[in-house]
């Protein structure tokens, strides 16, 4: 059965959006086309290959359209986040287009489509960024595991990861040389 993975960039003191909304805590993201031995990068690219893919929020969304779909900057990686199925969820969108790409799917119910594609065979799906989905999801159970890319930076104040307790269990903490961590817990349930 496939699992929803939900994959945050966060600060050491679990802040995954600074007050304003951004990310400037991200630093080196290396996608680029050139071939590296980089673990880090090797790391980010299993990932990706390790899933199908992509739920997004409609305020992700909103703020990937118009650049993700023309980044040719960011190489392979950016041609199969492009290329994964997509779905956005969203009470007011009809329509999600993706430039050139297949638009993606709106859906109304995260929940019931989350569950639909479980069942399907296929690699594992990704819920990107999208914390207020992500948190209402955790609370409904169909979040499988957490994958937190923690950057070696503070904030202070933000929107934090997890907003209630959960019970987690590590499956993998493996640090990088840019500083990153990344830790990967399984949702108990």
């Amino acid at each position: 059965m496939r699992k929803l993975i939900v994959q945050q960039w966060v600060t050491v003191d679990n802040i995954a959006a600074e007050e304003d909304g951004g990310l400037s805590f991200v630093s080196g993201e290396p996608f680029g086309d050139e071939i590296t031995d980089d673990p880090f990068r090797n790391s980010l690219m299993g990932f990706i290959d390790s899933v199908d893919t992509m739920i997004l929020g409609a305020n992700t969304y909103a703020q990937s359209k118009d650049y993700w779909p023309y980044a040719e900057d960011q190489g392979v990686y950016g041609e199969k986040l492009n290329n994964l199925t997509k779905f956005v969820v969203s009470s007011k969108l009809d329509d999600a287009p993706w430039g050139d790409f297949p638009a993606a799917t709106v859906t109304r119910d995260p929940v019931a489509t989350i569950g639909e594609l479980k069942e399907q065979t296929g690699k594992d799906i990704w819920l990107w960024g999208s914390l207020r989905l992500m948190h209402s999801l955790l609370e409904t159970g169909v979040v499988d595991e957490v994958r937190m890319l923690v950057c070696p930076a503070t904030r202070g104040k933000g929107t934090r990861v997890f907003e209630d307790r959960q019970d987690l269990r590590l499956v993998e903490a493996t640090s990088f040389d840019n500083g990153v961590a990344l830790l990967r817990y399984d949702i108990k349930k």
